[in-house]
């Protein structure tokens, strides 16, 4: 058996954590430079804004007092996700943690009887140490915990814990989940599956194993093994990467190509470093540029540029020259610029990059290594910023994001910690 912990509007919880005021209050959180709403309490729910709307459209609502809006503070939600974490790694063998406000437990050696007094004990306890709710939902396989979960925050008859412990019961929650809230369907399947009568949960579960495999080949395989309750989806963190992306919008938009370049030689570096972390190099990298799509009176240009290299790299010299290169091919002058990232991709273990038929510089390459595994050691100790390329910005290359209401590092600043009256 599995069980998915979840933590409930996470942000918005860590928010709350140290201003109880806002309890039953209408509360948003807010992307980086302040651009759109990330996360939303149930009340804003109510009140009908949604994910991703952009806050200038909100605005009016935090200045009539009717909504309280943060910024975000990653800082502060990295902290009270470890905190999490912790607490739930002491209760069982194994944890899965799956994203910043999610893990997995695997239940082996528990006894089914132990079960829920097990999850009502940590939800409990993570709300009296931590001050976040969450809701757990177990069941014998992923997708059917994910949605046992939903089911656990949704109706407050179950006070935070789901039990799919049964066919019956796992019969009636495929029942009522529209196909579009099974965990792996994304949105541009859904139309799709909605055409072919798959309307809710049940009704894909139901389809025949050749009917599956033939529409929706191995992956959509694997979900109706779920949902049927066969265990088949394997531990996420042992998947490598297919890309990763670094990007961020400007506080202000930019037009000038040597502040451009600098922005996105941090995201190249930062991009390099992730890479170098996770033992892998990629072929694959790419720049891309937005100008602000909701400035009617701007002219707008969406660019981006791909360079594949002839051999994997994952060093910030090679990564940040080839995004400057590929900065070069599609910066326009004229325009103001909003947003920009790097992307790299045709990832492959760093232990296996392949030469070429022409070979290659392998004295460069190992002092690049060499120079990397140094930048690496002296960051991990002294500040990711300690050591950067001289095509990066001084300071750390989040400076200059807006953060007009950002709550304070009340845990990792002792500026910052909290003042009781």
């Amino acid at each position: 058996m599995y069980a998915l912990v979840d933590c409930n509007n996470f942000f918005v919880s860590c928010e709350r954590v140290f201003r109880p005021d806002l309890d039953g209050k209408p509360v948003v959180v807010l992307s980086n430079n302040d651009g759109c709403v990330v996360a939303r309490s149930n009340e804003s729910k109510a009140m009908g804004i949604k994910m991703g709307t952009p806050f200038f459209q909100v605005k009016h609502l935090v200045e009539q007092g009717r909504l309280h809006a943060f910024s975000s503070n990653y800082a502060l939600y990295g902290d009270l996700s470890s905190r999490v974490m912790s607490i739930l790694s002491d209760a069982v063998p194994h944890i899965e943690i799956y994203s910043i406000d999610e893990a997995f437990l695997h239940l082996e050696g528990v006894k089914p009887c132990e079960m829920q007094k097990l999850c009502r004990d940590l939800v409990a306890k993570v709300r009296r140490w931590v001050g976040v709710p969450v809701s757990i939902g177990v069941a014998p396989t992923k997708t059917l915990a994910k949605l046992a979960s939903h089911f656990a925050k949704t109706y407050k008859g179950y006070k935070g814990v789901c039990m799919m412990d049964d066919d019956s019961k796992r019969v009636k929650a495929l029942e009522m989940s529209p196909i579009g809230e099974v965990w792996g369907v994304g949105r541009r399947l859904v139309p799709k599956m909605q055409g072919w009568g798959v309307v809710t949960a049940l009704d894909f579960a139901r389809r025949p194993r050749e009917w599956v495999s033939a529409n929706l080949g191995v992956n959509g395989l694997k979900i109706w093994e779920e949902l049927n309750g066969n265990a088949c989806v394997t531990e996420e963190n042992e998947d490598r990467r297919k890309s990763i992306c670094t990007s961020r919008s400007f506080a202000d938009m930019i037009e000038d190509v040597q502040e451009l370049a600098l922005r996105v030689s941090d995201f190249a570096a930062l991009c390099a470093s992730k890479l170098r972390r996770e033992k892998s190099a990629a072929y694959d990298v790419t720049v891309f540029m937005y100008t602000n799509r909701f400035r009617d009176d701007l002219k707008q240009y969406f660019p981006s540029a791909t360079i594949r290299l002839d051999v994997a790299a994952n060093s910030a010299q090679e990564i940040v020259g080839t995004a400057m290169k590929c900065l070069r091919t599609i910066y326009r002058p004229g325009y103001q610029y909003k947003k920009a990232g790097v992307i790299v991709s045709n990832i492959v273990p760093a232990d296996e990059i392949q030469g070429t038929i022409f070979g290659f510089d392998e004295e460069l390459r190992s002092r690049q290594d060499r120079l990397s595994a140094v930048m690496d050691a002296v960051n991990g100790q002294a500040g990711s910023s300690m050591l950067r390329l001289a095509s990066q910005r001084p300071g750390h290359f989040a400076d200059g994001i807006r953060s007009d209401f950002r709550s304070r590092l009340y845990t990792t600043s002792l500026e910052d910690i909290i003042e009781v009256r």
